[in-house]
């Protein structure tokens, strides 16, 4: 299923989801990615300031993927860029 992401609110609220619905407590989930529940419940409460990086280790544990929906020509001009390098 894909759903439309605005803001890190909407990253938290499905974050929470998946999780209570694989049966997963937030410190449980926060340990298998090596984080603290601290940080798990800002990811869950919308919290701006989180790492990035930390956030896509939550969504790789649970098992939601990301993806980009780039501007055709946007795309068309990055694949250019990467074959001249």
């Amino acid at each position: 299923m894909q759903v439309h992401i605005e803001d890190a609110s909407d990253v938290g609220r499905w974050v929470r989801a998946v999780r209570k619905a694989q049966g997963l407590r937030q410190d449980d989930l926060a340990a298998m990615v090596g984080a603290s529940h601290v940080f798990l419940g800002d990811v869950e409460r919308g919290k701006g300031t989180v790492q990035l990086g930390r956030v896509f280790e939550v969504l790789r544990e649970l098992g939601i993927g990301v993806s980009l929906d780039i501007p055709a020509d946007m795309a068309a001009d990055t694949s250019r860029q990467r074959q001249s390098e």
